[in-house]
C-alpha cells in the first residue's frame, strides 16, 4: 500500500538567464504525479538546484524531459561558473524518500541514464549507489577535468562512458556530459544553544561530528600530530555520517551547530540532537531547540516521535499528527519559529489539493453518501466501519499502555496498538480505493464502441475494471478479519472498564466483513474469468464464516463478564 516516492535534484549549468531556468523547470510539472518542490539559482556559482517528488517512473521522465530542455537552451562552450560543472544538466541524483530502497532508486538512475544516452547521445557517468565500479563512486573524480578536460577524458578508455558517445561530437561539445546517480537523503539540520560563543558551538561540533578534530600534542596550542604520510592525526567524534561546524546566527543572537546528515538511515535527527544535547551538558551549555533547513521525508518524523515515545515509555500506537507534534516538541524544530509539518514534510506537500473521502468530516461524510450519486457506496462504507472498529481496539491498547500500576508491561499494549494503528490506516486507503475501483467500472461503459475494435478494447477495460473492484472489498474483507485480533487481545488482556469498546471494535469488524463480502458477490457475478470468480469467492466464504464465529465467540465472553 505504500507508495514509492523519490526526490530527484537536477543541477542545471544556468543561474543567470531566468527566462532559461523558467523554460527548464516549467517542463517538471508537464509531468502527471511530478510535483515541483523548489528551484534556487546562484549568480556566483552560474547553477541552479532543481528538487521535485513523485512515483519513480513519473519523476525518471521528468528529469529526462529536464535534461533534453537544458541540453537545449545551454550551450556549454560558452558557460562559466565558480561551481564544478562538465555539463548542461551537471548532476542528477536520485533520492529515496518512502516505500523504494537505495538499491531500487539505482536501477532507475540506470534506465534513465540508459535513455538519456540512446536518445539525446549525451555521455554520462553513474556515481555513488548507482556507479559502476569504486574509482567511479566518487562524483569528484566522475566530473575531473570538468567540462574543459571533456575531450580527451572521453576517448579515454578508463574513463570511457556509462551511457552516451565516447566522442566530443557537435552535439556532446554544446550538451556536455552529465553524473547520474542514487544517493540517500540529506538533512541541513541546525542546533540552537544558549550560548554566543562560535567557538563553544564548534568544540561540540568537533565532539559529534564522523570527522571529529585535529590532535594536537599539548592541546590546541601545542603541534598538530601528523601520521606517516603527513597527514594530521584526527580524533574521531561519535556520529558517522554527520558534517558540521559551529556558527553565530545574528538574525537569532545565538549560535548554532550546523549539521549535515548525510545518511538518515546511520544517523537520524533525533540522535543527532541528543547525542548533541549530552555533549552540551557535559561543557556547561543547553540546548534550546533545533532548526530544519529545507524538507524531511515523513518517516524521519515519525522514527523521532517513536524515538521519544519510547523514552518516556508511552505507546507507539498514536496517530501520525500525535507522534508530529511529539517530535516536533521534543527536537525543539519551533523554537525559532512555528513549524507547520504541511510545509516541511515532503509527504505532506505532495497531497496538495487531493480530494479523498476520509478527508471529510463525520457530518461530510455522511451527506456525501447519502447524497444522488452512486459512490460511496457499500464497500467503502464498509472499510470506514471496519477502521472505526479496529480504531476502538487500538484505543484500549494506548489507555492500558498509559494505567497506573501496569508501566512493566506498556510495550506489550504498545505493541498491540502498533499493529492496531496499521490495519486503521489500510482500512481508510480502502475506503477510498473502494470508491475508485467502482469508478473504474464506469469509465469502461462509458468507452466508445463504435468500432470492433472499441469494442473488444471496452469489453478487457471492463472486465479488468470488475476484477478490481472485487479485489479491493476482498482486501477490505482480509484486513477487517484479521484486526479482530487487536479486539481479542484487549478483551481478555486490556483494561476490563474498557471491555464494551472493545466488544464494539468486534462488532464493527464483523460488519465490515459481511458488508465488504457482499461487495465480492455482486462484483464476481459479472466476471467472466470463472476459475479467478469462484476462487475469490471461495476464499471470501472463507473469512466469512470466521468473522461470524469470532462474533459469537466474542459475545459469548463479553456476557460471561458483564
Amino acid at each position: 500500500m505504500n507508495k514509492q516516492l523519490i526526490e530527484c535534484v537536477p543541477n542545471i549549468s544556468e543561474g543567470r538567464d531566468i527566462a532559461k531556468i523558467n523554460a527548464i523547470t516549467a517542463v517538471v510539472e508537464t509531468v502527471e504525479g511530478v510535483k515541483l518542490l523548489d528551484v534556487d539559482p546562484g549568480k556566483a556559482t552560474n547553477r541552479t538546484v532543481i528538487t521535485f517528488v513523485g512515483e519513480p517512473e513519473n519523476v525518471i521522465e521528468a528529469a529526462f524531459r529536464v535534461i533534453k530542455k537544458a541540453a537545449e537552451l545551454i550551450d556549454m562552450s560558452k558557460h562559466f561558473g565558480e561551481h564544478p560543472r562538465f555539463g548542461a544538466t551537471d548532476v542528477c541524483p536520485l533520492v529515496p524518500i518512502s516505500g523504494i530502497t537505495l538499491e531500487e532508486a539505482a536501477v532507475f538512475a540506470h534506465k534513465l541514464g540508459e535513455r538519456v544516452g540512446k536518445e539525446l547521445g549525451i555521455p554520462g557517468y553513474y556515481y555513488e549507489n548507482a556507479a559502476t565500479s569504486e574509482t567511479r563512486k566518487n562524483l569528484a573524480s566522475c566530473r575531473s577535468g570538468e567540462y574543459e578536460g571533456l575531450k580527451e577524458k572521453l576517448v579515454n578508455p578508463t574513463w570511457k562512458p556509462d551511457f552516451g558517445p565516447a566522442e566530443f561530437n557537435e552535439s556532446v561539445a554544446k550538451s556536455g556530459a552529465i553524473a547520474i546517480s542514487a544517493r540517500d537523503f540529506l538533512i541541513a539540520y541546525n542546533i540552537n544553544l544558549n550560548t554566543t560563543s562560535t567557538r563553544r558551538a564548534n568544540a561540540i561540533a568537533f565532539d559529534i561530528r564522523e570527522a571529529g578534530r585535529v590532535k594536537y600534542e599539548n592541546g590546541v596550542s601545542g603541534k598538530v600530530i601528523l601520521d606517516k604520510n603527513g597527514e594530521p592525526v584526527r580524533i574521531p567524534g561519535k556520529l558517522k555520517a554527520v558534517k558540521g561546524i559551529g556558527w553565530f546566527i545574528e538574525e537569532y543572537g545565538i549560535a548554532q551547530i550546523s549539521y549535515n546528515l548525510t545518511n538518515i538511515n546511520i544517523t537520524p535527527m533525533h540522535i543527532a540532537f541528543d547525542e548533541t544535547e549530552k555533549c552540551s551538558i557535559e561543557r556547561g551549555l543547553r540546548v534550546t531547540g533545533s532548526e530544519l533547513i529545507g524538507l524531511i521525508p515523513l518517516k524521519a518524523m515519525l522514527d523521532a516521535g517513536d524515538y521519544f515515545l519510547r523514552k518516556q515509555q508511552r505507546s507507539l500506537g498514536i496517530s501520525e499528527e500525535e507522534k508530529i507534534k511529539i517530535a516536533v516538541k521534543s527536537l525543539g524544530l519551533d523554537d525559532l519559529k512555528p513549524f507547520n509539518p504541511n510545509e516541511k514534510i515532503i509527504e505532506y506537500l505532495l497531497k496538495g489539493g487531493t480530494k479523498k473521502l476520509i478527508d471529510l468530516a463525520v457530518s461530510g461524510f455522511a451527506e456525501e453518501t447519502a447524497a444522488e450519486s452512486i459512490a460511496p457506496g457499500g464497500g467503502s462504507i464498509s472499510a470506514y466501519v471496519g477502521a472505526l472498529g479496529v480504531s476502538l481496539g487500538t484505543m484500549v491498547a494506548n489507555l492500558s499502555a498509559h494505567k497506573a500500576g501496569w508501566d512493566e508491561k506498556w510495550e506489550f499494549y504498545s505493541d498491540w496498538a502498533v499493529k492496531g494503528q496499521a490495519y486503521k490506516n489500510k482500512l481508510l486507503q480502502l475506503v477510498d480505493e473502494d470508491t475508485n475501483a467502482f469508478n473504474k467500472i464506469i469509465e469502461g461503459f462509458r468507452m466508445p464502441k463504435s468500432t470492433d475494435e472499441e469494442k473488444e478494447a471496452r469489453k478487457l477495460a471492463i472486465e479488468k475494471a470488475t476484477i478490481y473492484a472485487t479485489e479491493i472489498p476482498f482486501e477490505v474483507m482480509e484486513t477487517a478479519c484479521n484486526s479482530m485480533e487487536v479486539m481479542q487481545a484487549m478483551l481478555k488482556e486490556g483494561m476490563q472498564s474498557s471491555l464494551s469498546d472493545a466488544g464494539v471494535g468486534v462488532l464493527c469488524a464483523r460488519t465490515a466483513v459481511v458488508g465488504a463480502y457482499f461487495n465480492v458477490r455482486i462484483n464476481a457475478k459479472d466476471i467472466k474469468d470463472r476459475v479467478f470468480a469462484e476462487d475469490i469467492l471461495a476464499k471470501g466464504e472463507k473469512i466469512y464464516q470466521k468473522a461470524i464465529a469470532v462474533e459469537k465467540e466474542v459475545i459469548k465472553y463479553i456476557n460471561s463478564k458483564m
